[in-house]
């Protein structure tokens, strides 16, 4: 699916900024876009943007989605499918709470603890929707490791706010 070489993290994270930019600018949500990656394989298992899918979806959720649809489970069994060596890459941090009401994408990630061992993030989530977002503490404290890829943040930021009124 694609030639990004092992451990590129700065190729996944390219990766996730093109399917960010595939998400409707809207003035209510963020454009990101998300890759979860078999690292002990190097193959790409989902990709997803923001509202790819109906349902006011996430990109992470988006991929999770797709990952169950594919294995033919509900996305709360898919920690029972999945292999135990995955990587997500996400333009911004996963949310830790809905607006909408959907379960938070930092809550679907934790359900996967025992498959993702990583998340990979382009910026951590600015306070436009939600103040003080606690998506990376609260990955950490369920033994996810978060890291920064750094040199994105400019065209991150630019993607993600498309449709944004600005002030």
């Amino acid at each position: 699916m694609t030639d990004i070489q092992p451990a590129d993290h700065n190729g996944y994270m390219q990766l996730a900024l093109e399917q960010a930019k595939k998400s409707p600018p809207k003035p209510t949500n963020y454009r990101v876009g998300a890759v979860i990656v078999d690292t002990a394989s190097n193959e790409i298992l989902a990709t997803g943007y923001t509202l790819e899918l109906p349902g006011n979806t996430h990109a992470e959720q988006c991929c999770l989605l797709k990952l169950a649809e594919k294995h033919g489970v509900s996305e709360e069994n898919l920690g029972d499918v999945l292999p135990t060596n995955l990587a997500l890459y996400t333009t911004v941090e996963p949310c830790s709470k809905r607006l909408s009401g959907n379960l938070p994408c930092v809550e679907r990630v934790k359900r996967l603890a025992g498959c993702i061992k990583t998340v990979h993030v382009g910026i951590l989530e600015p306070e436009t929707f939600v103040a003080e977002n606690t998506g990376k503490k609260s990955l950490q404290d369920a033994g996810i490791q978060v890291v920064a890829v750094e040199g994105f943040e400019k065209d991150i930021l630019e993607v993600a706010t498309a449709g944004h009124i600005k002030s």
